[in-house]
């Protein structure tokens, strides 16, 4: 369209244009959510009382690409509906955000209990799948923890249980994940938690929980935790801004016509 058309009157190409790049990173965002590697192995790591997590990811995914497509394709068309449709769902994403990070904060120690529970879970299934295995090894390492609460919890564990008819060599000991580093060495000692917790001395594996460490960290990051939230959060309103911004502009040429 013209502006001579508008009468005074025009739809500004510098926010519609901004709100197609914003929706692009919905879109773009959408793809690797739901084409992730993990998502193949996700259900072997955990369940969400029968629900296939997949599914959880699936959907996610799908209403963050729904959005992407109604924002791109609402400015660019300059189709107030789609505009609408998803300045309001961005509204009820960033309204579910908060009651979630409140709930989350009234609910700690429950959260703190599913949490150990999560971990529980996946110990006994260690050596069931290669991602998931891989996934326990990076958390105990990055967070320096050996299981839930401590190193006993790998008593769930079938190979590395304490119990006298456990015929596994790794009986009585700790994935190498939860050893503690030297940092002379250059090659992991996958070994280096046999038959460790058999032994009075346990000065080579690391004694705190994951769930402990996961609190210290949080503490340790809380900064830069709040950051990333206010910041995901101030990004939702100003996307709901400009569409807003963008329908009243629209509104307005219409209404001169």
């Amino acid at each position: 369209m013209s502006g001579n058309h508008y009468k005074g009157h025009e739809v500004s190409c510098c926010i519609k244009y901004f709100i197609f790049g914003f929706n692009i990173l919905f879109w773009v965002s959408s793809c690797a959510w739901v084409t992730c590697g993990v998502l193949s192995n996700l259900s072997s790591i955990t369940d969400l009382g029968g629900l296939d997590p997949v599914w959880l990811f699936m959907v996610v995914g799908g209403v963050m690409f729904i959005l992407g497509f109604a924002g791109c394709i609402g400015a660019l068309r300059e189709n107030t509906f789609l505009l609408k449709f998803f300045s309001v769902f961005l509204g009820i994403i960033f309204f579910l955000e908060l009651t979630t990070g409140v709930l989350a904060f009234v609910f700690k120690d429950w959260i703190k209990d599913q949490l150990n529970l999560f971990i529980n879970n996946n110990i006994r299934a260690y050596r069931d799948d290669i991602d998931l295995q891989n996934l326990i090894d990076f958390t105990q390492e990055y967070w320096e923890c050996c299981g839930a609460f401590g190193a006993d919890d790998w008593n769930l564990n079938i190979y590395f249980n304490c119990t006298d008819g456990n015929p596994s060599r790794e009986k009585c000991g700790v994935p190498f994940s939860c050893c503690t580093k030297d940092p002379a060495e250059d090659v992991i000692n996958t070994q280096c938690g046999y038959d460790i917790r058999a032994k009075p001395q346990k000065d080579y594996i690391n004694v705190k929980g994951c769930v402990p460490q996961f609190e210290k960290w949080l503490q340790d990051n809380l900064t830069l935790v709040a950051g990333i939230f206010i910041g995901v959060a101030l990004l939702q309103i100003f996307g709901i801004c400009l569409a807003q911004n963008l329908v009243s502009d629209i509104e307005a040429v219409r209404a001169s016509w």
